[in-house]
């Protein structure tokens, strides 16, 4: 009854319809660029994790420095 108050069933409706549709389409964009992943994307995922691990070392750094 949590949902009920807040979204009415035409809401649900619409909010699992988009759900669904924007899978597919996010699924079938993926399938049809995966060829081009290799080319453009090597090891991204490693750069994502370097600088996001730098750049909350450097927070960190800085919030133990200056405190609070």
């Amino acid at each position: 009854m949590f949902l009920g108050a807040y979204f009415t069933t035409g809401r649900i409706i619409f909010i699992i319809f988009f759900v669904l549709a924007f899978g597919t389409l996010v699924a079938m964009s993926y399938k049809k660029d995966i060829k081009n992943h290799d080319r453009y994307y090597k090891n991204a995922g490693k750069k994502v994790a370097i600088y996001g691990g730098l750049i909350i070392a450097i927070f960190v750094a800085i919030r133990f420095i200056f405190g609070n």
